[in-house]
């Protein structure tokens, strides 16, 4: 910004919302690239409050992104084991579901097989049964040989170890046993939802064939989502289990969700980065897996040397405050900002100026800085 040397007694009066003709004598306001002097009327206008910086306790906070994500035995994916045909099914991305809720009927003809081959091992196990204790007397008596006492033994265990397969056959596809007779038997198959959540997609339509590798529906219980947070290697020491985080969205800035770490990672990946992981204090149906989060996370509290937020002006990607370097004499002093708490904000670097010692604008700094570019602009 070039040197500004002289403003004339006309513009100083005019910006004074003097109506008089200028006069020789009249004060004079001078401008220069960091340097700003105001006259008497200038200077009461601008309301000005000059005083130093004060240590204060601040807390500082790291601020960071993520995303929300869902613990691995929150998520299930929903496949059937002996695979079949999907019958029906009324699930749509986005459904909210009950555990023990029907979410689809396969149908196949196994499913008949099975409950028939159950069936039969189970009214034939009355007959081996009775037939091994039968030659079980007949062999004390030396009335039957060993071999065919053996063979009845080896029958009657063999289909008991066959029963055994087949209820646990039955079981894993959701049939009960106890309950199957001759005139239950059915071609199809209920899926019931192992857990409460939502549904997160559908791979499946009505009619299509599944193997038992087949993914039918991803389903989510949301209630135990936490934050998936980005770290960067540099901040790790700073870093604690059950630190505090204040997370929220892009889209809504003004609304904190109260957070608390619980794991941080061990693994540094190749952007330098750690994963932290965060657990909300409270469940908020509105926030889903996948969305993306902003945070802050809390630091331990620190005396720092401060100043009013006010007292601190941005201009072109830096910070400034403005030096007290006489009664109305003010010099414009790049620094380096730290957090800011209940309306101060910390110096982290005054760049050599001595802030303990000096008086700074605490108030209106942005009237100075205006007066600058102003002044660059009139050249």
């Amino acid at each position: 910004m070039k040197n500004i040397i002289l403003i004339t007694a006309a513009i100083a009066l005019a910006s004074c919302g003097g109506g008089n003709k200028p006069e020789a004598t009249k004060e004079q306001a001078t401008v220069s690239e960091t340097m700003v002097t105001l006259t008497d009327a200038q200077l009461k206008n601008a309301a000005l409050e000059v005083g130093k910086a004060q240590m204060r306790e601040i807390q500082s906070v790291i601020k960071v992104s993520g995303k929300i994500d869902v613990p691995p035995q929150n998520m299930v994916s929903v496949s059937f084991p002996l695979g079949g045909y999907l019958k029906s099914t009324k699930l749509l991305p986005g459904m909210h579901i009950n555990k023990g809720d029907v979410i689809a009927v396969m149908e196949d003809q196994q499913y008949i097989q099975l409950q028939q081959d159950y069936l039969t091992a189970k009214a034939r196990q009355e007959y081996l049964e009775a037939e091994y204790q039968r030659q079980q007397e007949l062999n004390k008596s030396k009335a039957s040989s060993d071999k065919v006492y053996q063979q009845a033994m080896a029958e009657y265990k063999s289909n008991r170890i066959l029963i055994s397969s087949l209820r646990q056959k039955l079981q894993l596809i959701g049939i009960n046993a106890d309950k199957l007779n001759e005139s239950n038997i059915s071609k199809s198959v209920s899926v019931y939802s192992p857990i409460d959540g939502f549904v997160s997609t559908v791979d499946v339509n009505i009619g299509k064939y599944v193997t038992p590798s087949d993914v039918l529906f991803e389903l989510v219980n949301p209630t135990d989502i936490h934050l998936a947070l980005t770290v960067y290697e540099k901040d790790m020491g700073k870093l604690y289990i059950g630190q505090k985080v204040l997370a929220f969205t892009n889209n809504n800035p003004d609304k904190k969700y109260p957070c608390e770490v619980i794991l941080i990672g061990k693994d540094v990946s190749n952007e330098r980065a750690v994963q932290v992981h965060c657990h909300f204090e409270a469940y908020d149906k509105t926030l889903v897996p996948g969305m993306y989060m902003n945070a802050e996370l809390e630091l331990q509290k620190e005396n720092v040397l401060a100043v009013p937020e006010d007292a601190v002006v941005r201009y072109n990607n830096k910070q400034y405050i403005f030096v007290a370097s006489g009664s109305k004499t003010y010099e414009m002093k790049e620094v380096v900002t730290g957090s800011t708490q209940n309306g101060f904000i910390a110096i982290a670097d005054a760049k050599g100026t001595d802030l303990v010692n000096t008086n700074v604008v605490l108030k209106n700094a942005y009237t100075l800085l205006m007066k600058l570019k102003n002044a660059g602009e009139e050249e």
